[in-house]
């Protein structure tokens, strides 16, 4: 019978079945950080337990560590608290940690695929909602609670129930200027923030194929904004060759990935397809991620605006978003913040100043990525046209750490999540994409990307 690559994946790892759609699952790679962790490891502490497995466990800081002067202890004692709290667990349970400092640091989900930590085939959990970016590997992969945090590191298992499969498939040719992170931003405003619940989707159509894995990798972070449990895309020759270019590999190996794939015929409980070459360069008007629209069209195009956030954004239905007038500008996060990224940006940069009134934050996902950058010299664009180019972390794409965006002040943001409040107590959020954003930053308001690119 033809199975999808979701059932292959979850078949290989069944402990035991308890009923027809419910099983234990072995776990093949745990992330930790700071944040989710603290509460499982008391909860061995308190019963005398030790992880069953630490060298499957990989450990980082991200989300509470400062972006600037992280030679220095961290000044805002939780965050403070939380950091060293993770470094005495990890040497108590013998679990490799790259923390502050650490020359592979950086934001869990960006350090894992970049140190071939994370590989096709595998099922990989973390206490994080967009451990789906791992996906984009052909990998099984998605966040978990700290109750199922302490229930892996004791036992390398979790309960889980077969979740329900769902393809989309995205053919045709981007426009000039469209990324991935419009693409799966299109896609969340098509579907709706429940549009995908309950499934784990594979995506799938020329689009996704032509996607370099950071790109795939963005979506795949996304996923989850659409309801779905996580996101995958196919393994082919790009993700062998990235995957290869980290660790060494047997053509045994890599054709037991292949092997992964969907069969031709395999059913999904649920098909969506869409066409490429409508999408065009996205932006948020509300406070969730599925208000996403054309950034050329009014806020009445988007299908899923409702009065109360529109209110918090101090927005009208009737308004056109080209033109007004920002605050800030965020280029990170666990969805953009990879080399490639900073690239993009650095494109639109370059030989440019920065608005006087807008403040700007460059924040690589990783020390990898940040020396890298520095190799390519994308620091001194970013220095040259006034933006702010700092370390790594999770930063300003949630307020747990000192980059806050200051109440009232908007924001074009490559993260994941406008919610109320996300990126500061009052802040304001519009998720886009790396170039959009650059180019927000460039003029000091929203702007059509296309017009920067040579």
């Amino acid at each position: 019978m033809p199975r999808t690559k979701i059932d292959k994946i979850w078949d290989q790892h069944i402990v035991k079945s308890v009923t027809a759609e419910v099983d234990v699952l072995y776990i093949d790679t745990h992330y930790i950080h700071e944040v989710t962790s603290p509460q499982a490891f008391s909860g061995l502490d308190a019963r005398g337990l030790k992880v069953l497995r630490p060298k499957q466990t990989i450990a980082t800081a991200d989300h509470n560590i400062p972006t600037k002067n992280q030679h220095l202890p961290i000044e805002n004692k939780l965050s403070n608290i939380q950091v060293s709290t993770l470094v005495q667990n990890c040497a108590n349970h013998n679990i490799e940690l790259f923390g502050v400092g650490h020359e592979k640091n950086g934001i869990v989900h960006v350090i894992g695929p970049e140190n071939g930590y994370t590989l096709p085939g595998m099922t990989i959990v973390c206490g994080d909602s967009h451990t789906s970016t791992h996906g984009a590997f052909g990998a099984l992969a998605f966040g978990i609670g700290t109750s199922q945090v302490e229930h892996v590191l004791t036992t390398q298992a979790l309960l889980l129930s077969r979740p329900k499969t769902m393809r989309i498939t995205v053919n045709g040719c981007l426009q000039r200027g469209v990324t991935a992170k419009d693409a799966v931003l299109y896609i969340i405003a098509q579907l709706g923030t429940e549009g995908a619940t309950g499934h784990f989707v594979e995506f799938t159509g020329s689009v996704f194929e032509s996607f370099s894995m950071e790109e795939r990798m963005t979506v795949c972070n996304m996923s989850i904004e659409m309801g779905a449990r996580g996101g995958m895309v196919g393994i082919d020759a790009t993700t062998i060759e990235y995957v290869d270019s980290r660790i060494e590999l047997s053509e045994t190996r890599k054709n037991a990935w292949l092997d992964l794939n969907s069969d031709s015929k395999a059913e999904f409980d649920s098909t969506i397809e869409f066409d490429g070459s409508t999408i065009a360069p996205m932006i948020t008007t509300g406070t969730s991620p599925d208000t996403g629209i054309d950034l050329t069209k009014s806020i009445a195009s988007s299908k899923r605006n409702n009065q109360k956030g529109l209110k918090y954004m101090q927005l009208e239905n009737e308004d056109t978003l080209l033109g007004k007038k920002i605050d800030y500008v965020f280029i990170g996060s666990c969805t953009n913040s990879r080399i490639e990224d900073l690239r993009q940006v650095a494109e639109i940069a370059k030989d440019r100043q920065k608005a006087d009134h807008v403040t700007v934050w460059v924040v690589p996902g990783s020390n990898e990525v940040r020396n890298q950058a520095k190799e390519e010299g994308l620091d001194v664009i970013f220095e040259a046209a006034g933006f702010e180019f700092r370390e790594p972390g999770c930063s300003a794409c949630l307020a747990m750490n000192d980059d806050k965006i200051p109440s009232g002040a908007l924001c074009v943001s490559t993260s994941n999540r406008n919610f109320e409040g996300r990126q500061g107590d009052g802040a304001r959020t519009f998720l886009a994409s790396p170039i959009t954003a650059a180019a927000a930053a460039i003029k000091g308001e929203i702007t059509d990307p296309r017009i920067y690119l040579n």
